[in-house]
C-alpha cells in the first residue's frame, strides 16, 4: 500500500508562485512514475505534469508548460511541483498520484487527498 499527501496549497495572486509537495509512504517509492493532476469545480480532472521513476523524463501539458515544473527526490520519498507565472485559471485541487509515468489518469494506482490552489486575479 502506498500514502501519498499533499501539502503546499493556498491562495496566491495572479502572477506569484507557489510549490506543492507530495510526501509518499509505504513501498519503494523510486519505483514510481509521478504525476500531478487538476481538478476544478465542474471540470474533469486534468493532466498537469509527469515524472519518471529517474527523474530524467518529465512531461507537461501546453496549459502549464514552461510555468510549472515537476521534480522529485527519491532519498526523501517525495515529489514536488513548482508553479510559477500562476494564473486565475489554474485554480483547482491539485493531487499527486503514483504509477506507470503518463499523461493519464488512469495509469496510476495511488492517489493523495488533494490540496487547493486558489489564484486570485
Amino acid at each position: 500500500q502506498v500514502q501519498l499527501v499533499e501539502s503546499g496549497g493556498g491562495l496566491v495572486q495572479a502572477g506569484g508562485s507557489l510549490r506543492l509537495s507530495c510526501a509518499v509512504s509505504g513501498r519503494t517509492f523510486s519505483g514510481y512514475g509521478m504525476g500531478w493532476f487538476r481538478q476544478a469545480p465542474g471540470k474533469e480532472r486534468e493532466f498537469v505534469a509527469a515524472i519518471s521513476w529517474s527523474g530524467t523524463t518529465t512531461y507537461y501539458p501546453d496549459s502549464v508548460k514552461g510555468r510549472f515544473t515537476i521534480s522529485r527526490d527519491n532519498g526523501k520519498n517525495a515529489v514536488y511541483l513548482q508553479m510559477n507565472s500562476l494564473k486565475p485559471e489554474d485554480t483547482a485541487v491539485y493531487y499527486c498520484a503514483a504509477g506507470t509515468y503518463s499523461r493519464y489518469a488512469n495509469s496510476y494506482d495511488y492517489w493523495g487527498q488533494g490540496t487547493q490552489v486558489t489564484v486570485s486575479s
